[in-house]
């Protein structure tokens, strides 16, 4: 008995050793793809997780001077100010209408887009278009917001020379609160639909070409191909996006509407973001500006769990 415990204790203890050479082996394998993911972790360290201690500020009464540790807690009272606030309300549903039509219009259409190029077949075409469709991703909101000023301008801009052509007065769209919308919903489509093009160019690049063949010998048409063999391949591809920007519902964008804003078009436009910007930064209500802030985290983070059950149950794709 005594020999047989000997050996089973030797052997559990060369099993540990090797878990643990495995274990150093392994890492000793990557350690260069280990080594160039440290500047993305440090990143999220101190950019994402570091700043959520910050939060504790929405449950107090915060002092500059004092500090968070040292500012008085007031609990929830940051909360029922935001909820007994009036226009908090009208703020929010501007926010809602704006990332609904965002979603609602706006995630299509990069995929309608890598469809329509994923046909081309001139090379050096399929380049200049995949090109022309990037290039507004890569200009700063400022210079987006003053293209689109300029084009609907009432005495200048190309939008009301060809509304002139028709016999149309000019329109002042900048001017008129039940624009400014529809201004901001478009510009960000034109600005980003095309970056987002890539990804599903790219996994349209690893379906199985022979699925392709053996479609055209059934005599299937281009658009049968399509709804058959490209779309079902990338759906993957589009639940994931879809579930990362329902996480996103609430987080538009302070610059990207922030830049048509103006007092003519705040009633419409005026969101969460711009809210905070006014409020937390111009008359320094740091802690009622983080309760709002928690808010919107909060409501993403219960979009994003919602969404994904329903895609694992509908679809079986989900973020996790």
């Amino acid at each position: 008995m005594s020999y047989s415990g000997a050996g089973l204790g030797a052997e559990a203890k060369r099993q540990r050793t090797g878990k643990k050479a495995g274990f150093f082996s392994y890492y000793s394998r990557f350690k260069v793809l280990y080594l160039l993911s440290l500047p993305g972790i440090a990143y999220f360290l101190i950019f994402k997780y570091i700043p959520l201690t910050g939060s504790v500020m929405a449950f107090q009464d915060y002092n500059i001077f004092a500090g968070i540790w040292q500012s008085d807690w007031i609990g929830l009272d940051n909360f029922r100010r935001m909820i007994e606030y009036a226009d908090f309300w009208r703020i929010l549903g501007n926010t809602l209408a704006i990332g609904f039509y965002t979603l609602l219009f706006g995630f299509p259409i990069p995929i309608i887009l890598a469809l329509m190029m994923n046909e081309l077949r001139n090379a050096a075409y399929k380049r200049f278009v995949q090109t022309s469709v990037y290039l507004p991703h890569f200009l700063s909101w400022v210079v987006v917001g003053g293209i689109v000023i300029e084009l609907l301008s009432p005495t200048s801009g190309a939008i009301n020379y060809i509304l002139g052509l028709f016999g149309r007065e000019p329109v002042y769209f900048m001017g008129e609160d039940s624009y400014i919308r529809s201004i901001i919903v478009s510009s960000g489509i034109w600005r980003d639909a095309g970056w987002s093009t890539i990804i599903y160019l790219a996994a349209m690049s690893g379906i199985n070409p022979d699925l392709y063949e053996a479609a055209q010998m059934d005599g299937a048409s281009r658009w049968k191909q399509t709804f058959s063999i490209t779309i079902p391949s990338i759906m993957p591809t589009i639940t994931i996006l879809f579930l990362l920007q329902i996480g996103n519902f609430l987080d538009l964008g302070f610059e990207r509407v922030f830049v048509f804003l103006n007092p003519l078009t705040n009633g419409s436009g005026d969101i969460l973001d711009t809210y905070i910007y006014r409020v937390g930064l111009i008359q320094r209500e740091y802690s009622y500006t983080t309760a709002i802030g928690l808010f919107k985290s909060v409501i993403g983070f219960v979009l994003i769990v919602s969404a994904n059950k329903f895609s694992k149950k509908t679809t079986g794709e989900g973020l996790y």
